[in-house]
């Protein structure tokens, strides 16, 4: 098993809370069968809309949470398996950047505080070492070390998801998961956002699971993405190939949605078609009901995972790639 992120099969389900008594204690799926890799250095993004499961993917894949079946391998190791305190050098090397840094930081705490915080519960590490170091990682990020009196409310956006870089820095990892992190930045503070990440990764090797609904943010930044809906994966593939020729119905949906520059706001096309309806059991396929492209065979059998060229993965039974 060469190093890195493995991930096998990994399912997650939850017991769907309902005030009607039929409908208690159903369990309803969050993720179903996901598998990918991910080596070291390199960047693999996660599309897809709201509710696709991108959130849950991250934090099943961190142990935040519980998965229902499947394996997470890390150099090998499983770490669904392990107990907490065998688990914890594995989180050390493993660090989540938020999506909203601010709701992730402690208002009472200084910027140093907030970065050297982490040194102090893995290394127990002293007060004048851990402020040092604090100032490092905040040089690292590009922000002065004098930001380490001020507080959270005290500084900008773009400068807190700095701030929350640093933090996951502190304990050197080789991972980063990056859970949408310049949604809430301007254009201009997002394009240095990616810069930043780009160059710390040539830097330091990192490897980041890039998670974002914005394709242009994963086009830049990601060698390999990997597609979602309703928590099962569509297509997988090097970003480039995926962007230019998406092989999935809903892929291309998604791409459709993106204005194209200098365009009206409305999109180019609609992301996707209107839900048919249903008159019994769920469909075999997943974007079954919204897919212009689906026939009777997509409603009885569950798509295959096909690969197309030795590279890309797709889960259809009529990739738009045969019809090219």
């Amino acid at each position: 098993m060469s190093a890195g992120l493995c991930v096998e099969g990994l399912s997650v389900e939850y017991v769907a809370k309902a005030r009607r008594p039929e409908k208690q204690g159903r369990r309803q799926s969050a993720l179903v069968d996901i598998g990918f890799t991910l080596s070291e250095g390199e960047t693999l993004g996660v599309v897809g809309e709201s509710g696709s499961g991108k959130t849950t993917l991250a934090h099943a894949i961190l142990r935040m949470t519980p998965a229902s079946s499947g394996r997470v391998l890390w150099d090998g190791v499983d770490l669904i398996g392990l107990d907490e305190r065998d688990l914890r050098p594995y989180r050390r090397q493993m660090q989540l950047v938020f999506q909203d840094p601010y709701e992730a930081m402690n208002p009472r705490m200084t910027i140093g505080q907030i970065v050297s915080e982490p040194l102090r519960l893995a290394y127990a590490m002293g007060r004048r070492a851990r402020l040092k170091q604090a100032a490092e990682l905040l040089h690292q990020v590009g922000l002065d070390g004098t930001i380490r009196s001020r507080y959270p409310r005290q500084i900008s956006g773009g400068q807190r998801q700095r701030v929350a870089l640093a933090r996951a820095l502190a304990t050197s990892p080789r991972l980063l998961v990056l859970d949408e992190p310049t949604s809430g930045l301007d254009v201009s503070l997002q394009a240095r956002i990616l810069n930043l990440l780009r160059d710390l990764q040539a830097r330091q090797g990192l490897s980041y699971l890039f998670i974002s609904h914005d394709l242009a943010a994963v086009s830049y930044v990601a060698h390999r993405t990997l597609v979602l809906f309703a928590g099962s994966l569509m297509e997988q593939g090097p970003t480039d190939a995926l962007i230019r020729h998406p092989a999935h119905p809903y892929t291309a949906a998604l791409l459709a949605a993106v204005p194209a520059y200098g365009a009206a706001r409305a999109p180019r096309a609609a992301p996707a078609a209107p839900p048919r309806a249903l008159d019994s059991a769920p469909p075999a396929c997943v974007y079954y009901p919204w897919c212009d492209q689906a026939q009777a065979r997509c409603r009885s059998e569950p798509p295959p995972m096909v690969s197309l060229d030795g590279q890309r993965l797709v889960s259809c039974h009529y990739p738009l790639s045969d019809k090219t």
